[in-house]
């Protein structure tokens, strides 16, 4: 996997992937930026929740559930002194569906948690406290 971030000017920087899409990261006005942007750290934590819900999906979606919806929600907190690296992030799993199955809503969140999602898990053994939750919501519309 490659990247490439360039200085745009101030405290922005365009972020280019391997796969040739960009994201643009600014900073808050008072540091120099422009506030156009995610900020690096609210990127890594939004990055998490994509690597974990990409798996919670995909298993639900195997295990043939009818998933309506599915959402995560991201909590974090950092550390008061330099470097502010997160110290706690809870996930947690908003699924709505119709006859969801609790126990393969929970064993999708286990798995993600335990061997699949490689941000949380990398987070984790970097020593953050990594969190999962879930709610099942049954759909009520047509």
């Amino acid at each position: 996997m490659k990247g490439t971030v360039k200085w745009m000017d101030g405290a922005m920087f365009v972020g280019e992937s391997g796969s040739g899409h960009t994201v643009v990261m600014d900073g808050p006005e008072d540091l120099g930026g422009r506030n156009m942007g995610l900020r690096p750290m609210e990127m890594l934590l939004l990055g998490t929740g994509g690597c974990a819900i990409y798996d919670v999906l995909s298993m639900l979606k195997k295990s043939r559930q009818d998933v309506i919806d599915c959402r995560v929600e991201l909590d974090a907190e950092r550390a008061d002194a330099v470097p502010a690296v997160f110290t706690r992030i809870t996930l947690k799993f908003i699924v709505t569906g119709r006859g969801l199955k609790e126990a393969h809503v929970k064993r999708a969140v286990e798995l993600s948690a335990e061997k699949y999602c490689s941000a949380s898990i990398m987070l984790g053994a970097a020593g953050v406290e990594v969190g999962h939750d879930y709610e099942i919501v049954e759909f009520d519309g047509e």
